[in-house]
């Protein structure tokens, strides 16, 4: 407990090293709620980040957010930070129907882009976006779509207990309590691209193609729920959808902006299929298999807490009848707030257990942008992926895609 304590409290009030010369100077376009989880506090403890300047479409309330958060330089528009010389990186925080126009404009202008997510409000953008030119040049423009919890370390550690070919199942929700998402949130507004599916539900749908390795051939079925107002009924307050995958395994997704005020960690449940086991010690009429359950409570959020449990079904049967001898169960539970932790092929990446996934991501971001390897790493073809499934899934529930920008 008091371990847990002192790590919570690290991770929101970390140390402050002295920042380096050649450190990135970001600006941040809009003054959203997200930016202090999403680089302002993860940027305090990283000794290579400088937040420069921000801007916002109220000038008064950029002045109010930068004196909160020590931001020096605050600026008229947007354009005017993209344009800044001195400005190496965009975070963009801002409504989903602006993510596709500011990064087309802030990658031409030279700047690399750390976009929350989702990057863009349908495939169409993201075709345009991901085949930028620039960002295919050598030594080009870095372009990250903020998925931040796939860089924790109980992340890896998770998928190291399961074979991607393997898996029969997928179950994946969370949640948010319905205080924290009104109806006049952004998150419910259709023309700035909200929508549940969009928003929270956009983790569970990269969680299922991170666990399949693979692309869902087919959404079979996306039950949504809306508010039946005139005003929000283009966009889900909550969904549960299936999709069917190459291996013909099936993955499930649930998500909700109405969730209980008592709050429920986000949970992926893995079922594998049963795999035969070699045991010479069986006589030649018999076979040892074992299936396997793997569930990561806590995928979004892990640094508060986590657990992965594994639970491996074991029989002993005949081979013709299939009849079983006998049956055990063997359970384990694992964590891992480092790669060390973690172990696999990451265990020599360095961090601190307090770090939360924006700082992990951080991390592999300043990597990326001053041309050091990277250990992890979401490609822009992944993103295009990730924006497919999103479509497919809008496109069974009868609402219909989110608007396509007209900016060129």
């Amino acid at each position: 407990m008091i371990s847990t304590i002192n790590r919570l409290i690290t991770a929101f009030w970390p140390p402050e090293p002295e920042k380096k010369s050649g450190a990135i100077k970001f600006g941040i376009l809009g003054a959203a709620q997200a930016a202090y989880l999403g680089l302002i506090l993860p940027a305090k403890s990283h000794p290579e980040i400088v937040l420069q300047a921000i801007s916002a479409r109220d000038r008064t309330r950029a002045e109010e957010f930068a004196k909160k958060h020590g931001i020096p330089d605050v600026r008229d528009t947007y354009q005017d930070i993209i344009d800044d010389p001195n400005i190496d990186a965009i975070y963009i925080p801002l409504p989903n129907s602006l993510h596709f126009e500011w990064t087309v404009r802030a990658i031409r202008a030279g700047k690399h882009v750390l976009l929350e997510k989702p990057s863009v409000s349908n495939s169409t953008e993201a075709k345009l976006l991901y085949n930028l030119p620039e960002l295919s040049q050598p030594n080009g423009q870095v372009l990250l779509e903020a998925f931040h919890n796939r860089f924790h370390p109980a992340v890896h550690l998770f998928r190291s207990f399961i074979n991607p070919a393997d898996v029969v199942h997928v179950h994946t929700d969370s949640m948010v309590p319905w205080l924290m998402v009104g109806k006049d949130n952004i998150g419910l507004n259709y023309n700035l691209s909200g929508g549940c599916m969009m928003m929270l539900g956009g983790y569970n749908f990269n969680f299922l193609r991170l666990i399949f390795d693979d692309e869902p051939e087919e959404c079979l079925a996306c039950d949504t729920n809306i508010f039946k107002d005139g005003v929000h009924d283009k966009c889900d307050y909550d969904f549960k959808t299936k999709f069917r995958f190459p291996n013909g395994g099936i993955g499930e997704a649930t998500s909700t902006f109405r969730g209980s005020l008592l709050w429920k960690p986000s949970e992926a449940r893995v079922t594998m299929k049963e795999v035969v086991i070699p045991d010479k010690s069986l006589p030649s009429t018999q076979e040892k298999v074992v299936s396997r359950q793997v569930t990561l409570h806590g995928f979004l959020n892990a640094v508060v807490w986590h657990r992965v449990d594994v639970k491996d079904s074991f029989v002993i049967r005949n081979k013709n009848d299939r009849q079983p001898i006998k049956k055990w169960v063997k359970s384990q539970s694992h964590k891992a707030y480092t790669y060390k932790e973690a172990g696999g092929e990451f265990k020599d990446l360095s961090g601190e257990d307090w770090w939360m996934s924006y700082r992990w991501m951080l991390e592999e971001f300043v990597n990326k942008v001053k041309g050091r390897q990277t250990q992890y790493w979401i490609s822009g073809e992944d993103s295009l992926k990730q924006s497919g499934m999103v479509d497919m899934a809008y496109e069974k529930s009868g609402l219909g895609l989110r608007p396509t920008s007209s900016f060129r």
